[in-house]
């Protein structure tokens, strides 16, 4: 016998539909579409708008018509290059422009082999994620935005530092006396300082990674012998390497303006030289 088909109600008739309340895990989660996709197109109109406003009442920064015979004072790449070439002040031009920027790349393709964490996923989460997102924050947000502000917005004639309120000068000549720090410490002859850097980069990857281990375990609490047994040595070790070279970017750059440190280690060879 064949089911009767529901009345449709008419014109004008009012459907009432129970809200049904949150009970499960699952229930209180909304679809994509048209949630969020809604709230994402109005975002990129407003975003739209303010672009164009912006480009109508402020020019581009145009300059001349570049000219072979005049080089310009300061020379610098395109913004979103200015953050390798802030770090050449810091670190050696083969360290600078290949090594850490593989250590970069290399990084974030290995992200999700690293991460184990399954909260947050499909949807936005600060408790669930908090280090995950703190970690981001501070290498993207305020290390590497940070380097780009810096060349954009700093750095002058010369490749000196200007701040905000100060004139670009031409003529400014800043003497700087840029030392190793085997050679602060006392340390004249040349293979001994080499020792005596390498002593210190090796221990800074010993301490590292014992304040590593111990913010782990601190964060973990009980849980940190199930939590090393599913992430594995092998995740923790790569990314406690990945995570002490993000800070040392940031130590070596405080020690080179604080105490004119030029290299920290310095190794050569007839070949090839190693300056750390």
């Amino acid at each position: 016998m064949a089911t009767p088909l529901k009345a449709i109600p008419g014109p004008g008739k009012r459907i009432e539909v129970p809200i049904k309340k949150a009970t499960g895990p699952g229930d209180d989660k909304i679809h994509t579409w048209p949630h969020l996709v809604r709230n994402e197109f109005l975002i990129a109109c407003a975003m739209m708008i303010l672009l164009i406003v912006w480009s109508l009442l402020v020019d581009a920064p145009l300059e001349e018509p570049a000219n072979p015979t005049r080089t310009p004072n300061p020379s610098k790449a395109p913004w979103y290059f200015l953050g390798l070439q802030e770090m050449l002040v810091f670190f050696d031009p083969w360290h600078a422009g290949v090594v850490l920027p593989t250590f970069i790349i290399v990084g974030l393709m290995v992200i999700p082999y690293l991460d184990i964490n399954p909260k947050g996923n499909g949807y936005y989460c600060w408790k669930d994620r908090k280090w995950e997102i703190t970690t981001f924050i501070v290498g993207f947000h305020i290390l590497w935005v940070s380097l780009i502000i810096i060349g954009t917005f700093l750095r002058g004639p010369g490749w000196n530092w200007f701040w905000f309120w100060e004139k670009w000068d031409p003529h400014k000549v800043e003497a700087l006396t840029n030392v190793d720090l085997p050679f602060l410490l006392g340390v004249r002859d040349e293979t001994m300082a080499t020792i005596v850097g390498a002593l210190i980069v090796g221990g800074y990857f010993v301490v590292g990674y014992a304040a590593f281990y111990a913010l782990c375990r601190g964060v973990k609490g009980a849980e940190f012998p199930d939590f090393i047994e599913r992430w594995g040595w092998a995740r923790f070790g790569l990314t406690g390497f990945l995570f002490l070279n993000m800070w040392a970017v940031v130590a070596k750059m405080m020690m080179r303006h604080l105490l004119n440190i030029k290299y920290i280690m310095v190794l050569k060879t007839p070949y090839f030289s190693i300056n750390i």
